[in-house]
């Protein structure tokens, strides 16, 4: 095994991830895994973690599998801007500008969220305190 490659294992301990998730990421086509060993063991590269990191921050902002998928599809496109014509590396740019947009509008919803459960627990603790 090369020293850049990581098997699953080392792989779930860096991004917090179950090996069934791995896989199962593995199996829908999200993050397949850079090579294996010649005993068939899943190797995965740093690049491989970034892209399971990708994912495991756009699930709790409810991005669909097709989502994720089209996501990594145009960031891995703009990585390599020499392969893509500057009229589709515009639409890339646009694809995840929408993205963008989309995580930043999820993410007010959920401290709005936070603020609300926080409120609730402080009028918990209140009820409490005044039963003492």
């Amino acid at each position: 095994m090369a020293a850049e490659h990581m098997q699953i294992g080392q792989v779930a301990e860096r991004t917090g991830l179950s090996l069934r998730t791995i896989r199962h990421y593995e199996e829908v086509g999200l993050v397949p895994p850079s090579a294996r060993s010649k005993g068939g063991f899943r190797l995965y590269t740093e690049a491989d973690v970034e892209r399971l990191l990708v994912v495991r921050r756009m699930k709790p902002l409810g991005f669909s599998l097709e989502e994720m998928r089209d996501l990594l599809e145009a960031t891995d496109a703009l990585a390599h801007p020499d392969t893509v014509p500057p009229p589709d590396r515009d639409r890339l740019r646009a694809r995840v500008a929408a993205y963008r947009e989309l995580a930043e509008s999820r993410c007010a919803a959920l401290r709005a969220q936070l603020v609300a459960a926080e409120d609730f627990a402080h009028t918990l603790r209140r009820h409490l305190n005044e039963a003492d």
